[in-house]
C-alpha cells in the first residue's frame, strides 16, 4: 500500500500546495478555494518525481493487476501515465479534453484494441468533471475500465459519486485529510487556517473567505 503521509511530505517540501485564504484560487469550476494543488511542479524534483512514480507503480501492481493499458489525461496525467507504463511495461495511450481540429481529429491518442482494461492515470481529482469526461470516451471507444488512479484526491462528496455511479475504482497516493493534517504537524497551516480549510471542505461551491475571518 502506499505511503498517503510521505506522499503529501514530498508535495509540501516542493511547495507544490499553495494556501491564500485571503484571496482564494478560483478552479476551472469556478468554486473559490484558499487551497491549490499544482503536481507539476513534482515533474521539475527527480527524487520527487521517481519517489511518486515508484509509489504510483506500486499501487497499480497491487490494486489494478488486470489493467492492460494506462491512458493519462492530457495534459497533467500524461507524463505519470507515460513513466508509469514504462516501468510497469504497459501499453501507453492518452486523451484530449476535444477531438483534435486538424490531422485525423483524434481525441484518444495512441493505438489500442477494444475489449482491452485500461485504467486512467490523473495528477489530481476535484469535482471529478475531467475524470468522469474521459472515462465516457474511452468506454464510447470500446475500452473498459479497470479504474482511476490519481497523485492526489480533495475527496469532495461529487466526485465520490460520480465515480460510484459509473462503477468506477478509485485510488490516490495521497489525499486533503492527509495533507492538511500534516500541514498543522509541521506548522505550515495555523490552528485557525486549519478550521478554515476543514469548513471550506465541507461545502466548497458556497464557500466565502469572508465568513471565516
Amino acid at each position: 500500500m502506499t505511503n498517503e503521509k510521505a506522499v503529501a511530505e514530498k508535495l509540501l517540501e516542493i511547495q507544490a500546495i499553495k494556501l491564500n485564504l485571503e484571496k482564494p484560487f478560483t478552479w476551472a469550476s469556478g468554486w473559490k478555494s484558499p487551497i491549490y494543488c499544482d503536481n507539476r511542479k513534482t515533474l521539475s524534483f527527480p527524487h520527487v518525481r521517481e519517489f511518486i512514480k515508484s509509489e504510483m507503480c506500486n499501487l497499480i501492481f497491487e490494486e489494478f493487476p488486470d489493467a492492460e493499458y494506462l491512458a493519462g489525461v492530457a495534459t497533467a496525467g500524461i507524463a505519470w501515465g507515460a513513466m508509469a507504463a514504462d516501468q510497469l511495461k504497459l501499453p501507453f495511450i492518452y486523451v484530449r479534453s476535444k477531438p483534435k481540429d486538424h490531422g485525423m481529429g483524434n481525441q484518444i491518442e495512441g493505438f489500442y484494441k477494444e475489449g482491452k482494461q485500461v485504467l486512467v492515470i490523473e495528477d489530481l481529482v476535484s469535482t471529478g468533471k475531467s475524470s468522469l469526461a474521459v472515462i465516457q470516451t474511452l468506454k464510447s471507444a470500446g475500452l473498459q475500465i479497470a479504474g482511476l488512479v490519481s497523485i492526489f484526491n480533495y475527496g469532495f462528496d461529487e466526485a465520490a459519486d460520480g465515480f460510484t455511479v459509473e462503477g468506477v475504482k478509485t485510488r490516490s497516493l495521497t489525499d486533503y485529510p492527509t495533507l492538511i493534517k500534516l500541514a498543522v504537524e509541521k506548522g505550515t497551516v495555523s490552528a485557525a487556517q486549519h478550521k478554515t480549510l476543514v469548513k471550506w471542505r465541507e461545502d466548497p461551491a458556497h464557500w466565502n473567505a469572508l465568513s471565516y475571518f
